[in-house]
């Protein structure tokens, strides 16, 4: 499937709550674009949540909906 010219890629919106995010780390495992990236910051609940770096990458494949715990 080809895009038009000047037709531009649609950013996918990603919605993450830091607040539910396990650190089991599994999406950035699945993610077959490295969209997710570990964030610099602690948690209260002592490790780096997991943070959308890149959301221009997606494809929508659902794969880190699909296995997130």
């Amino acid at each position: 499937m080809k895009e038009s010219p000047g037709k531009k890629k649609k950013t996918v919106v990603i919605h993450l709550n830091p607040k539910w995010c396990k650190g089991c780390y599994i999406c950035l495992e699945v993610c077959p674009k490295k969209v997710f990236e570990k964030s610099p910051e602690v948690s209260e609940k002592g490790f780096q949540p997991v943070l959308v770096a890149h959301p221009e990458l997606c494809t929508r494949c659902l794969q880190c909906e699909m296995l997130c715990p």
